[in-house]
C-alpha cells in the first residue's frame, strides 16, 4: 500500500491505515521527539500526543504544500515545544560568559551521528531547542522567535551560546578514551 493510499484511508477513518501510518513513521518521529523532549520528560508521551493530533488533523494535510514526513515532524516539534513552554520558558535561558574555543580537527575524526546527537542532548533545554530548530530542522531565526515567542536576537544569541558550549565539550573529547568515558 502506498503512502498516498494510507493517507486517504486515514482521512476516511480506516483503522488499518491509521495503524500502518503509525508503524511506518513512529521510529522517525520518535527520534524527532527525543531531540526536543529533555531527559526528565517522556518522549514517548510526546510522540503519543503527537500521533493523536496527526490522526485527528490528517484532513488538514495538503500534499501540495509538502511531504507527510515534514507535516508530521512539525506537529511533533510543536507538541514538544508546547509541553516545554508549560514547564518553563525559553526566555529565561541561563546566560554564560562563553569564550570562543578552537577545535582540533582530530576531534572530529572520533564523531559519528549518534555521538553528535548524544552531545547535543547535553545542552541546556532552551539552547537545545534553538540549536535543533535552527541547525537540524532548518528553521530561520524569525520562525524560531515566533514559535518560541522570543525575540530574534534571543534566538541568535542562544544559538551562538549553544555552539560555544558544544565547541567546549568537543574540545574536552579530543581523545578516543574521553569519548568512551562520555558514552
Amino acid at each position: 500500500m502506498t503512502i498516498a493510499d494510507i493517507i486517504i484511508g486515514c482521512k476516511q477513518g480506516d483503522s488499518t491505515c491509521q495503524k500502518l501510518l503509525v508503524e511506518r513513521y513512529a521510529p522517525y518521529l520518535m527520534s524527532v521527539s527525543r531531540r526536543y523532549i529533555p531527559s526528565n520528560m517522556d518522549p514517548e508521551d510526546n510522540l503519543q500526543d503527537s500521533m493523536i493530533k496527526i490522526l485527528r488533523w490528517i484532513d488538514r494535510f495538503d500534499p501540495e504544500r509538502g511531504s507527510i514526513e515534514a507535516w508530521m515532524k512539525r506537529i511533533v516539534i510543536n507538541t514538544a515545544l508546547d509541553k516545554l513552554k508549560k514547564k518553563s520558558s525559553a526566555r529565561n535561558l541561563p546566560l554564560e560568559d562563553v569564550k570562543h574555543v578552537g577545535i582540533d580537527p582530530e576531534t572530529y575524526m572520533e564523531l559519528d551521528g549518534d555521538n553528535v546527537l548524544k552531545l547535543i542532548e547535553t545542552l541546556p533545554d532552551g539552547y537545545k531547542q534553538i540549536f535543533n530548530l535552527y541547525v537540524i530542522e532548518g528553521f530561520s531565526h524569525k520562525e524560531i522567535a515566533k514559535t518560541l515567542q522570543i525575540g530574534e536576537s534571543s534566538s541568535r544569541s542562544s544559538l551562538a551560546r549553544a555552539k560555544e558550549i558544544l565547541r567546549k565539550k568537543l574540545e574536552q573529547f579530543k581523545s578516543k578514551e574521553a569519548w568512551l568515558r562520555f558514552l
